[in-house]
């Protein structure tokens, strides 16, 4: 029976090229269509029954030698274990056969011999410190990096660039360390480090801190008109190079590049990174830094900034609508430094409540007052709770922040979480002995001002009954005029966990000269500038 044509299949669709899915072959298969039933002739009914030129089954014999007594193909037997194991008038078999064995035909149970690995050595990418996690593979090659060379221009991170070429697994880990944190002692390697990125953006993405802290530009230039012509860093590098790291955490500048510190900088760093959280802009105070922050200040500003450690550590220069500004709008701030800037009363004020601050840096601020300090360390809810480092410090020959009767206040309302205080420069008495007593039980770093003698130093160590017990490490006694010999009580091994001692001038200059007393006591002598410290053999 004739199958009708398609077009006249009721069954089909009416579109005139939709793929039929009702005709013999599989749905969807693609294979006919209404145009191509045209063309085809009708087709018989699917017919089971046997065709008549079938071919019948014959039996065939094996291909082997037409009288031979031979099988077509015989399987060897159990023991039999390879051609060439079989002797032929005392010699192996022909050369031109291959051993079954090597085909695994050969019956054998015996399991594949091991390789012999020699000790120490694994295959490729399985070393034992190839397969540490990320983190702790990540964390050992850390202790290899060298932020800045002794000479500033020596190759750095030799060790670092051996790594890159040991494996794939040490390759990628030491790209992060390499890429995590760039420190750039010069503009040279400023600009090597952007012509990398710009040829390899992938390596910008790992970019974490970008730390100009140890920029020096004599150690390339000499003056600062051939830097300028080098042109290696200008505002237009730096904020290309801003927008080549996106993800961006940390950015510290410093006193030589702040003309580099254009207003698209600026405003790059503080509206266009959202990945930012620490904003150092350290000893920042020449003309052109101030005069781009004021130019920054007439655009129109967010709510809020990610910002949550910022530091404006002796900007001397900058107005203190600067600061205005900006710290209403840091509801997340942790690390607070305007050490020798014009903050105000009211910029202080208007840091957010929602502030959980730990460290504070107000030393030598001059426009603040005693009152309005006092007030927001003991009341206000971002130090309430979490403070940890204070500096109130100031120079007490132009200018005093506490005095007497304004530590007697600050003292017994201190934020009972504070490691760290400094007062140094303020005006202090006797009578304040037993509140530091009291706060050493705590403090691990404490700087006492004007006021107190060495008999009340010693007095905060030990009494007639013996020595008190305390958990301070570091004690700066700079502010008092001071002979301290190795029979002093603070050298002694019981006023221990007390480690550094920083001392003025005239005194160090004194220890100097008994270092061998102070070595049989367990104590040296060392110095950095303008600041000198006793120091505890660890």
């Amino acid at each position: 029976m004739a199958r009708a044509l398609s077009p006249s299949d009721t069954g089909s669709r009416s579109s005139f090229s939709s793929v039929r899915e009702n005709d013999d072959g599989l749905a969807q298969t693609f294979t006919r269509s209404k145009v191509s039933s045209y063309l085809e002739a009708p087709e018989d009914v699917f017919d089971e029954s046997p065709a008549n030129d079938i071919s019948q089954l014959s039996f065939q014999p094996p291909l082997t030698q037409p009288h031979s007594r031979l099988h077509g193909f015989w399987f060897p037997p159990d023991s039999f274990k390879g051609w060439k194991q079989i002797s032929i008038k005392g010699k192996r078999a022909s050369r031109s056969c291959e051993d079954l064995h090597k085909l695994h035909m050969a019956c054998d149970d015996s399991p594949a011999p091991v390789p012999n690995k020699q000790p120490g050595t694994y295959p490729r990418g399985l070393a034992p410190l190839e397969t540490l996690p990320n983190e702790v593979l990540g964390s050992i090659i850390d202790l290899l990096v060298v932020e800045i060379p002794p000479n500033g221009l020596t190759t750095r991170n030799a060790d670092l660039m051996a790594l890159l070429l040991t494996s794939r697994a040490m390759h990628a880990a030491t790209l992060n360390t390499l890429y995590r944190h760039i420190t750039i002692p010069h503009s040279r390697i400023f600009r090597k480090f952007l012509t990398t990125i710009i040829l390899y953006p992938a390596l910008a993405t790992i970019v974490r801190r970008l730390d100009f802290s140890h920029f020096n530009p004599s150690m390339i230039f000499s003056t600062e008109s051939e830097r300028a012509q080098a042109q290696n860093l200008t505002t237009e590098t730096l904020a290309q190079c801003l927008v080549l790291t996106p993800y961006l955490q940390e950015f510290l500048a410093q006193e030589y590049i702040d003309v580099d510190l254009g207003p698209a900088v600026l405003q790059k760093l503080l509206f266009g990174m959202p990945q930012l959280r620490a904003l150092d802009f350290c000893a920042c105070s020449s003309a052109a830094f101030r005069n781009s922050f004021k130019a920054v200040l007439d655009v129109p500003w967010p709510a809020t900034l990610s910002i949550t450690r910022l530091s404006f550590h002796k900007c001397l220069s900058l107005p203190s609508n600067v600061l205005e500004t900006i710290l209403p709008r840091l509801g997340r701030l942790t690390h607070l430094d305007v050490a020798g800037t014009r903050i105000s009363d009211e910029a202080l004020e208007m840091i957010p409540t929602t502030a959980r601050l730990t460290h504070l840096n107000l030393a030598k601020c001059k426009e603040l007052s005693s009152e309005v300090v006092i007030k927001f360390i003991a009341t206000h809810p971002a130090v309430t709770e979490t403070l940890v480092f204070l500096s109130l410090a100031t120079e007490s020959n132009n200018h005093l922040l506490l005095g007497r009767e304004d530590v007697d206040v600050l003292l017994p309302r201190l934020p009972a979480t504070l490691r760290s205080l400094s007062l140094r420069g303020s005006r202090m008495h006797v009578s304040h002995v037993p509140q530091l007593i009291r706060l050493s039980q705590t403090l691990e770093e404490l700087a006492v001002g004007r006021g107190l003698d060495m008999t009340d130093i010693h007095h905060m160590f030990k009494q007639d009954d013996g020595f008190l017990t305390h958990s301070l490490r570091y004690l700066d006694i700079s502010e008092i005029d001071t002979i301290i010999g190795s029979a002093s009580a603070l050298l002694a091994s019981a006023s221990a966990p007390l480690c550094v001692i920083e001392i003025e001038e005239r005194a160090y200059e004194r220890a100097a000269k008994l270092n061998r007393n102070l070595d049989k006591v367990g104590w040296t002598t060392s110095e950095f500038g303008s600041r000198y410290w006793l120091g505890r053999f660890c």
